[in-house]
């Protein structure tokens, strides 16, 4: 990141309730124009992470910058950020277009403009032709829209999503990963957003913090995140992973550090095959299928060792029907596994 670049620098920010440390001496920054996310489970601390940028919780101690501004001690409305949330928080005696020009309202933006303006975000996100409703007349999707087209009619610096996608049934919450994307490419904005969700993060974001414990565990890409986690907790959560302890690592892939693989990366035979002809140094672990599931774009076989470690591959485009109790052989080359703390 070159210097003078960020939209957001945290230094040696922590926050404790009471004896309970939920953010612990953390230092993150993050560039002009970035879709970043903060993800981890409930109590990791990434959400106290994004009410400190916004200015809901004060720091025990640490700074929040913005830009070249420290905004440690500044209130939320002194604050070139805005916050969308799960619950929307759209007025309900107000239309979508008053709603969406709320924010102007209150900076003292005129009538004529602060419509002329609210109108505008409202076709940024598609929705021009809804101004006079009332929210209770849309559906979740577009009322997460019009939070959206209220966040971004000011024009911040920084947009703070947490969790606004969490409410949205599965369908709804997909197509709303994409038009979110598109619309962070389309504004420019450094969007900051937060999520439990893993697949989530992955598919929106330039780079993801991986919270555990009020700590980062690992900051990367997507990719790197995926293909190269550095801890056992990072593997588990980020997607699905085998992992194996020391001991099992060593009796099982013969290697001397705990690792992880995951279940794509590895191949399936019978007992008595051959191994696939794509793999240049190929090594097998025998194994037990214990259960066949059928995902419909793959099929997911869990085995176990005759240690009783159990090892799960994902199979695409197999027509082979493993049964339960069949003895098998799982693949493996050692370039696909991740050595872990």
């Amino acid at each position: 990141m070159v210097a003078g670049d960020s939209a957001i620098k945290l230094s040696k920010l922590t926050k404790r309730f009471g004896d309970f440390v939920a953010v612990d001496n953390l230092d993150l920054e993050i560039a002009e124009g970035e879709f970043f996310s903060m993800l981890g489970p409930s109590g990791s601390g990434k959400t106290t992470v994004l009410r400190m940028i916004a200015g809901f919780e004060l720091p025990s101690s640490g700074t929040v910058q913005l830009g070249a501004d420290d905004v440690t001690d500044k209130a939320p409305f002194d604050r070139d950020v805005n916050t969308v949330f799960q619950d929307y928080a759209l007025f309900p005696h107000m239309t979508v277009l008053e709603n969406v020009a709320y924010g102007l309202r209150v900076r003292g933006v005129g009538k004529k403009e602060r419509e002329q303006q609210a109108l505008a975000a409202l076709e940024t996100v598609q929705l021009a032709h809804l101004g006079s409703r009332k929210p209770n007349e849309l559906s979740g999707g577009q009322r997460q829209r019009v939070a959206l087209a209220r966040a971004i009619v000011v024009k911040p610096k920084v947009l703070l999503l947490d969790e606004p996608l969490g409410a949205l049934d599965l369908k709804l919450r997909e197509q709303m990963q994409i038009e979110l994307k598109a619309l962070q490419r389309e504004l420019g904005i450094t969007f900051i957003f937060v999520t439990h969700d893993q697949e989530e993060a992955l598919t929106l974001s330039d780079r993801v913090a991986v919270f555990n414990n009020g700590r980062i565990e690992q900051l990367g890409t997507p990719e790197e995140l995926y293909d190269r986690p550095v801890s056992e907790f990072v593997a588990r959560f980020v997607g699905t992973s085998n992992v194996f302890s020391a001991d099992e690592a060593k009796a099982i892939l013969g290697i001397d550090s705990k690792a992880s693989v995951r279940p794509e990366k590895l191949r399936i035979t019978a007992a008595t095959g051959s191994a696939p002809s794509d793999l240049r140094i190929p090594r097998a672990i025998e194994c037990t299928v214990e259960e066949s599931v059928y995902l419909g774009v793959a099929v997911r076989i869990h085995t176990k060792t005759k240690a009783g470690q159990r090892i799960s591959v994902l199979e695409h485009d197999s027509q082979q029907r493993w049964q339960r109790g069949e003895s098998v052989k799982v693949w493996f080359e050692e370039q696909d596994l991740v050595r872990i703390d």
